[in-house]
């Protein structure tokens, strides 16, 4: 029997919600949604436009900048082998200012007024669902490189960075291994860290693991004072962190501050990666533990180039990351399918998309055209004194996406 398409299992409240900030354009949310105006697209001539949608001011601007230029630096690439079904890449870039509404703003912008494509970026869950009902409600294409809280599929997104059974359940079940008991759990104030500690929190009542504590601050929050102090007194035999940009240099500082260490009380971050353990300061957060899908230390050929290529462009002191990497296949991925669809047209895209694959940083990357994520082999690393991340546990190959977790009994209600 074949299984329903699953956009129609996005969230519908979650929807509503956000369609009443773009209200005042017309724009329709839902899963249903129908495009609002025929698109503007120009394929007549030599060049076809992209756009590149990143934070580049504001707290995310930490994370965020570096994933401009790795696709900055996939679209050289391309346009230098003869572009995309002999086209030129165009870029249009704008700033989303890490705030959901501007993120909102500037797609519509991209959409409507400078004609793109498709448009690549975005990084916070909360931008993501601001982003959503406007690529929907116009047929446009989002590729969102970021990894997220899962429960989401669309039509108009691609998700090239992990889902919870890729990253955050592997994290889990590393620290159970590790033997951790007590867990205490550290987050941002917006849509991923709330979502994700729900499913952590099922997780652990199905893995006998407690939770000692739950405490969030608002992005960008730099005084973590009583966060740490509850943390350090709480018994907890790991953290679990979900804090967003330059919080976590606030929060590893007083971590550091209060005399808690790697090898005491581990934190385990799903959202920091090699740029930002330079932000934070290497002394800060050495022996500290991450959940990702991809290191600068993945050892292939692929990565090599990638890693090379990357520090000729922007300097030998620039480290990759996960989100760059997957913002970097975002863009091969898109090249990939229009080429199989020999069109730049969205549903044609779609049609094609299933199957598409790339010979990625990561390792081999392959599209699941029924939810528009792709098949990530899953890390935990542990940051090292050179500010690098290194693998202390690898998956047994690549994990196929399951958004819904319809894998796991114990995430029956989740979704």
């Amino acid at each position: 029997m074949t299984r329903p398409r699953p956009y129609a299992r996005l969230l519908p409240a979650a929807v509503a919600i956000l369609a009443l900030s773009l209200s005042a354009c017309g724009a329709k949310a839902g899963a249903d949604s129908v495009a609002t105006a025929e698109s503007c697209v120009d394929t007549s001539g030599d060049t076809v436009k992209i756009g590149f949608l990143n934070s580049l001011s504001g707290t995310m601007a930490i994370s965020e900048k570096t994933v401009f230029d790795s696709l900055s630096l996939a679209a050289k690439e391309i346009n230098d082998a003869g572009g995309v079904l002999g086209k030129q890449l165009q870029v249009v870039s704008e700033d989303g200012q890490s705030e959901p509404t501007v993120f909102a703003e500037k797609a519509q912008k991209l959409i409507s007024s400078d004609c793109v494509a498709a448009v690549f970026g975005g990084w916070t869950s909360a931008s993501r669902k601001a982003m959503l009902p406007v690529f929907e409600s116009n047929d446009s294409l989002l590729f969102y490189p970021v990894q997220y809280e899962g429960l989401e599929a669309s039509p108009n997104i691609f998700y090239t960075g992990a889902t919870t059974n890729q990253q955050i359940i592997p994290g889990l079940d590393y620290l159970k291994e590790q033997g951790v008991t007590k867990l205490f759990l550290v987050g941002s104030d917006y849509v991923f860290p709330r979502t994700a500690n729900k499913i952590i929190n099922a997780y652990a009542a199905a893995n006998d693991i407690e939770i000692v504590g739950e405490e969030y601050a608002p992005l960008g929050h730099t005084d973590f004072a009583t966060i740490v102090g509850k943390v350090a007194s709480s018994g907890a035999g790991a953290v679990f962190n979900t804090l967003n940009g330059d919080s976590n240099v606030a929060f590893f500082k007083e971590y550091q501050n209060v005399g808690l260490k790697a090898d005491t009380m581990p934190v385990l971050s799903v959202s920091i990666a090699e740029e930002e353990v330079g932000g934070i300061g290497v002394e800060n957060v050495e022996g500290q533990l991450t959940a990702w899908n991809y290191y600068q230390t993945v050892d292939s050929p692929a990565n090599a180039a990638f890693v090379a290529a990357f520090k000729a462009a922007y300097g030998e002191n620039r480290v990759t990351s996960d989100p760059m990497e997957a913002a970097y296949t975002s863009l091969y991925l898109w090249k990939g399918m229009v080429e199989k669809a020999e069109s730049f047209d969205v549903g044609a895209i779609q049609d094609a998309a299933g199957g598409v694959t790339f010979d990625a940083p990561e390792g081999t990357v392959t599209v699941n055209g029924e939810n528009h994520h792709i098949a990530k082999t899953a890390y935990v690393g542990e940051i090292a004194a050179d500010g690098l991340i290194y693998p202390v546990w690898t998956s047994d190959g690549p994990i196929e996406p399951d958004p819904f977790l319809t894998t796991y009994d114990w995430a029956a209600d989740l979704s």
